[in-house]
């Protein structure tokens, strides 16, 4: 593997993809029953799904720091 210097916000968009995925696999999970004919999951369950907009989120604030990072630098440049 190249050893890659890390940008400020890679951090953020790695947690935030991470955090999505979790509220994907809770969506995904607390739908089941409705097709299963099962017992829906308690309202905790719903609010692990919410992680996919928190996720979202925190990636976007990853990169939005990112973006931030590259002007500083051109501007530096110039």
């Amino acid at each position: 593997m190249t050893a890659t210097p890390s940008d400020p916000g890679d951090g953020l968009v790695r947690i935030g993809a991470v955090v999505f995925i979790v509220g994907a696999v809770a969506t995904l999970v607390t739908f089941a029953p409705l097709f299963l004919g099962t017992e829906p999951f308690p309202p905790v369950a719903y609010a692990v799904c919410m992680l996919m907009g928190v996720g979202f989120m925190i990636s976007a604030a990853g990169v939005l720091r990112s973006i931030a990072a590259q002007r500083r630098a051109a501007r530096s440049i110039s």
